[in-house]
């Protein structure tokens, strides 16, 4: 099934740049293309993983990292949408996440096979989906978002992180 573009009303503002990333083919397709990616990172050494294009700026493990929470969060969102549950859910504060996991201290590869993990889980979630889930609505983060748009969010977030790793790391994935 493809998943359909979601409407402004289906989701936060702050999230439609994220949307805009996914592109004609749709979040399934771009989620796929992805895992290409990851398997990029994956062969870089280990000493990489803990470069910075700036201080203050996370490392590439902690930006993977960041990516792979990030998707389990979405994921699970995207899962009580699609189950009927309308029960309010919370945001998330990315930099407190970061500070606390254990990303910096890991071995890179370790890093980016778990992300390669987390993203085979959702996209098995996502092919579970039908239009009558697709177009369940709750509040997440104080915002009305339906589980079309977190599909949409999926996809769009790593792409833009991906290009962060291309544009400001000057990695060639």
């Amino acid at each position: 099934m493809t998943i359909s573009t979601p409407q402004a009303s289906e989701i936060a503002p702050f999230y439609a740049g994220y949307v805009a990333k996914v592109g004609p083919n749709g979040p399934e397709a771009v989620l796929n293309d992805q895992l290409a990616d990851f398997g990029v990172l994956r062969a870089l050494p280990d000493a990489q993983g803990d470069h910075r294009y700036a201080d203050g700026k996370w490392t590439v493990k902690e930006l993977i990292g960041h990516v792979c929470d990030t998707e389990r969060v979405f994921a699970y969102r995207l899962l009580r949408i699609a189950r009927a549950d309308e029960t309010p859910l919370p945001g998330f504060d990315e930099n407190q996440w970061a500070s606390a996991a254990p990303h910096a201290t890991r071995r890179l590869v370790d890093v980016v096979d778990e992300m390669v993990l987390v993203r085979r889980s959702t996209l098995a979630l996502l092919g579970s989906m039908d239009e009558a889930a697709l177009s369940r609505t709750a509040v997440v983060n104080g915002n009305p978002v339906s589980a079309r748009a977190i599909c949409w969010v999926l996809a769009g977030h790593p792409q833009h992180h991906l290009a962060i790793l291309r544009e400001r790391y000057g990695l060639t994935i």
